[in-house]
């Protein structure tokens, strides 16, 4: 459909699936953009765009375990809100690694990488950091943190300190300048600091990033203050339209300028669905955009809708990525993540397959379980996958679908035969089971179609038979295990408590969207 302003249309989300906290930088023609990855590995993915609608996934900026310690990581712990800049031909990625050290930054002069090893920011407290390069030579963090004496739980301040510009070690003394808009108002948090026109802006978030979520905006003379707040903050939120809204919990934003001198809003938002006492949110916070003007020296933010106009760019698509991975490189395509830092190698490739190493680790503990798992990246979807696999007793292989150490469902190969196991609250129900043959190939697959998610399997190519009812997904959902992260599906398998030698091999692995 064409429009009048950018010649084209874009559907939100634009990058689906769990991609929280964006940040987004423009160098030239070309964007770049960052989202949280909590305790996930390799650490904060890294996207690359012409258009602002369009990304491809450039890899990970934490990729190495040297850079990004998960170790006993709690579920939503880990990697908080990173933010990405561009200097002087340098990338400067900040973050926190919350239930660690701190506040780090890596650098990259390329965006692809290598990235350095973090340099820890000692000193620096809370989360969600940003840096200003100035145009005076000056750099500056910015940062939220809990107030020494809170008055109320959630109570947070926003602090600016002073980096040196070589060692990037803050320097000086840190000031506070700013608080949440509304009285009240929880976790003021995702600081973000802009130089536009001569005055600095001061963006941030407030209300929790859950239903309450909203981007407020001051701005200052100074850099350090003292900071104006816009008199209609907020200056974006989706509360006012109800819990029923199919985009909600809008909020942590950045702001981007194309070439031409049109402003966009990168943030996080959600879309619960699934009808009645169905909804939930398995998809986690996703990545939006939405247009911002300016009017009286404030931006005026539009309203996040699923289809809107396109920015003023020539639209810029990517190679499609296969929907199936036939495991014919010699690495492990971006979009596979594994859960805490892997210490050993328990995956290989070679003879287009992945094989897992059965270790004692299970998804149930905080460990590094021999899982190779990828994003819930829509509400409907396939997955199917042929698995190679002789389980000895207390040995199982197959899909897990992931939200965290107590929710989870496994479809797992044991010696006994197929198994659906469902763990909600951290208590494991067996929902269905299958006797097979005694043969090693099995078929596997799970489609969801909304919160149903049917497991299935085939013992003969595309002979599938359902296992059991359909799963209700919400235990996947944000809504019933807490949470920050979305939810997660891919490859298991586990000796669970006991030494093994045995080895599963996965031919493919398919994911398919589905149209509703």
């Amino acid at each position: 459909m064409i429009d009048a302003v950018g010649g084209w249309e874009y559907r939100n989300p634009v990058i689906p699936g769990f991609h929280p906290d964006p940040s987004v930088c423009r160098v030239g023609e070309d964007y770049y953009l960052v989202t949280s990855s909590f305790e996930w590995f390799p650490g904060v993915p890294i996207f690359h765009s012409r258009d602002l609608v369009n990304w491809r996934q450039l890899g990970h900026v934490l990729d190495r375990p040297s850079q990004l310690d998960l170790d006993g990581i709690r579920p939503s712990g880990g990697v908080y809100a990173p933010t990405i800049r561009h200097h002087d031909g340098v990338f400067y990625v900040v973050t926190t690694l919350v239930d660690g050290p701190g506040n780090f930054v890596v650098t990259a002069t390329d965006p692809a990488g290598p990235w350095s090893e973090p340099r820890w920011l000692p000193g620096t407290r809370g989360i969600d950091p940003s840096l200003l390069f100035d145009d005076d030579g000056r750099v500056w963090l910015t940062g939220t943190r809990e107030k020494t004496e809170p008055r109320y739980r959630g109570e947070t301040e926003i602090y600016l300190v002073e980096l040196d510009p070589v060692t990037l070690e803050p320097r000086g003394e840190e000031l506070v300048v700013w608080e949440a808009a509304q009285r009240g108002a929880v976790w003021a948090e995702g600081p973000h600091l802009y130089k536009i026109d001569g005055r600095y802006y001061l963006l941030s978030s407030e209300g929790g990033t859950s239903h309450d979520h909203a981007v407020v905006v001051a701005r200052a003379d100074a850099v350090t203050g003292p900071y104006e707040p816009n008199p209609r903050n907020p200056i974006l939120t989706h509360r006012h339209l109800g819990l029923g809204h199919p985009i909600t919990c809008t909020g942590h934003a950045d702001l981007v300028e194309t070439p031409d001198g049109e402003w966009w809003m990168v943030l996080l938002a959600t879309r619960p669905y699934g009808g009645g006492n169905l909804r939930g949110d398995n998809l986690g916070r996703e990545t939006f955009l939405t247009r911002v003007a300016w009017e009286d020296g404030w931006p005026v933010v539009a309203q996040v809708e699923p289809v809107a106009a396109a920015p003023a760019l020539p639209e810029h698509r990517w190679p499609a990525v296969p929907a199936c991975d036939h495991f014919d490189a010699d690495r492990l395509s971006p979009v596979w993540n594994h859960l805490r830092t892997p210490r050993t190698p328990y995956w290989s490739l070679g003879d287009s397959r992945l094989r897992l190493r059965l270790r004692p680790e299970t998804l149930a503990q905080r460990v590094n379980p021999s899982l190779v798992a990828r994003r819930q990246q829509h509400m409907d979807f396939a997955v199917h996958a042929a698995l190679d696999f002789t389980p000895a007793a207390g040995e199982c292989a197959g899909i897990a679908l992931v939200q965290n150490d107590d929710h989870h469902v496994l479809l797992v190969r044991t010696a006994r035969g197929l198994e659906l196991v469902r763990r909600k609250a951290g208590g494991d129900d067996l929902l269905a089971s299958v006797r097979l043959p005694d043969q090693p190939r099995l078929y596997l697959g799970v489609e969801a179609r909304g919160q149903a998610y049917q497991a299935r399997y085939a013992v003969r190519a595309g002979e599938w038979a359902d296992l059991g009812d359909p799963v209700d997904g919400r235990i996947l959902s944000t809504a019933v295990a807490g949470g920050f992260t979305g939810a997660y599906v891919g490859m298991y398998a586990s000796s669970n408590g006991r030494p093994s030698s045995n080895v599963a091999a996965f031919d493919w692995f398919e994911y398919l969207p589905l149209s509703s």
